[in-house]
């Protein structure tokens, strides 16, 4: 049987920026219709468009940079959970959230983590957190969400695109792109939903 992959990736070039961000750019530096031997692009990006992946580095001056995550974390075992939109709170995350090592919000872009609620997350143990929102924190005072989470360690995947996927439990893969000595990377997101993980059954329902 063949697996299901779900895409949970935004396009770089279609997703919108953060506010304050720099628009992605793609040139073509060779093409074959105009008599060149291949088709070559560049692009230049910031590195927090479409879905990434945030290190420590981000938000903690001198910690460890994407490069030197671990990156066991961004493959395993997840759960995905619907929330409302607006924000969680440390309550919220103690009377809803599941037990589990990596966590997945789906809140159509617009559920963002109280600093309360990284602490209660990063306190239960969880490796990984992502969202479908373009910060884990509150536009304009981001920062405290950030810092709950980095300083232990807690991988944080931003942009994640869930409109396709049910709440439950997932097999994830997001390995952040290598690049050296800096605060965050694009990556390739996905779910995998088949029997030879779960029996193809979900337990986790929206709150």
């Amino acid at each position: 049987m063949e697996l299901r992959i779900i895409d949970i990736s935004k396009d770089i070039l279609d997703c919108p920026v953060y506010p304050g961000d720099p628009e992605p750019k793609l040139e073509l530096v060779s093409g074959i219709r105009n008599g060149d031997a291949c088709n070559t692009a560049k692009m230049t990006v910031c590195l927090h468009t479409g879905t990434h992946a945030d290190a420590p580095l981000h938000f903690i001056d001198g910690a460890a940079p994407i490069n030197h995550t671990d990156l066991s974390v961004y493959i395993g075992e997840c759960v995905v959970v619907e929330c409302s939109e607006g924000l969680i709170t440390g309550e919220t995350v103690n009377s809803s959230f599941p037990k589990a090592d990596r966590i997945l919000v789906k809140g159509n872009g617009n559920a963002f983590f109280d600093v309360t609620a990284a602490e209660e997350l990063t306190f239960a143990g969880v490796k990984l957190i992502g969202t479908d929102a373009a910060s884990v924190g509150v536009f304009g005072n981001e920062a405290p969400a950030h810092k709950a989470f980095l300083r232990e360690k807690t991988a944080i995947l931003e942009n994640l695109d869930l409109s396709a996927v049910q709440p439950g439990k997932y097999f994830l893969m997001a390995q952040p792109l290598k690049i050296k000595g800096v605060e965050a990377a694009p990556c390739r997101a996905v779910l995998i939903e088949d029997y030879l993980f779960w029996g193809g059954k979900r337990g986790i329902g929206a709150f």
